[in-house]
């Protein structure tokens, strides 16, 4: 049974659409937090302490709203997506981090987006419709642009490299993984037991935690628990909610606005003023979403009942199919 409810086509694109811009904004602020936590907090005690967090938050949501545990059905995506995604992905990349620059780290990374769609078409049978590839292209450019605008001279290493390009696999792997889960339990359960499923596979660095709470700033322990409780338990569950209801190749488009977001919050919070090619490329990067979102004009127009327009139209009272309604039901 398919635990997402049907929604109407008049409100589908608009929710789906407002959940992704969720995501992108408090996933592009996680930037900013780990900027300020990693100085006090190890990359594997980082994770665990946002992913416990986060844990917290979205267990008390499901005790007040009165979920249940996901059907079995769901739980290979669940617990696939729980350990390549919450788990691995994140404490890869805080570690790559640390070995390379904030550009290389964005640039590596932003390849996670052509591997959702590769594995997208592969595994789930995902289209990919010329503009999704005009817009992946596109914001692929802005991506590199941005990065290499960002990098600084000497701050990269081939383990940092790598790092970075193995938690873009775990993260690509994660979203396809967890696509087929929701079709079978809630995004607010797939969600939960999914961060939980992560916080378990990083409890081997609770021993690290215990030690860097006790010496890190309140301001560090604090940007530990806004990483858990908003760009990880709100921002999944937004994310799940909009992948839901779209294609993860579409999904992965849209995550091309992060980097165009953290450049402008950048220079809003950290003040770091952004060069002329960073801001060519966050445009780009903004752009490309734009182009790889959009449908056809014909598309869009289809399933409308021809209107009449004068004598000269002879469709004055069109019917549609039979199958038609059957579909939109």
């Amino acid at each position: 049974m398919n635990a997402t409810p049907p929604v109407s086509a008049h409100r589908a694109d608009p929710l789906a659409a407002g959940a992704a811009t969720v995501t992108v904004v408090l996933w592009a602020s996680a930037f900013v937090s780990i900027r300020s936590a990693g100085a006090a907090y190890s990359p594997g005690a980082l994770a665990l302490g946002r992913l416990l967090a986060g844990s917290v938050a979205l267990g008390a949501i499901c005790l007040v709203r009165r979920e249940g545990w996901p059907p079995r059905a769901a739980w290979r995506g669940i617990a696939i997506s729980g350990l390549l995604w919450f788990g691995f992905y994140m404490v890869v990349l805080n570690w790559g981090e640390q070995r390379v620059d904030a550009g290389t780290a964005a640039l590596v990374v932003n390849i996670g987006p052509i591997l959702i769609a590769l594995l997208g078409s592969r595994l789930l049978g995902d289209a990919m419709p010329p503009r999704l590839l005009a817009g992946m292209a596109v914001s692929f450019a802005g991506a590199v642009a941005v990065g290499l605008s960002m990098s600084g001279e000497g701050g990269s290493s081939v383990l940092g490299v790598v790092l970075c390009l193995l938690a873009a696999a775990g993260y690509a792997a994660g979203v396809v993984a967890q696509k087929p889960a929701l079709g079978r339990a809630s995004a607010l359960q797939v969600t939960t037991f999914g961060c939980l499923v992560g916080a378990v596979v990083c409890l081997p660095f609770a021993g690290q935690l215990v030690h860097d709470v006790a010496d890190a700033p309140a301001s560090a322990t604090l940007n530990v628990l806004y990483l858990g409780v908003f760009p990880t338990a709100l921002a999944f569950t937004t994310w799940a909610y909009a992948l839901a209801r779209t294609t993860a190749s579409r999904m992965g488009a849209t995550t091309y606005a992060v980097p165009a977001l953290v450049v402008a919050m950048s220079w809003l919070f950290l003040d770091e003023i952004p060069g002329l090619l960073t801001l060519a490329g966050g445009a780009l990067c903004l752009a490309g979403v734009a182009v790889s979102r959009s449908r056809p004009r014909s598309l869009s127009n289809a399933g409308r009942p021809s209107a009449l327009r004068g004598p000269g139209n002879r469709t004055t009272n069109p019917q549609p199919p039979a199958d038609d309604q059957a579909t939109r039901s």
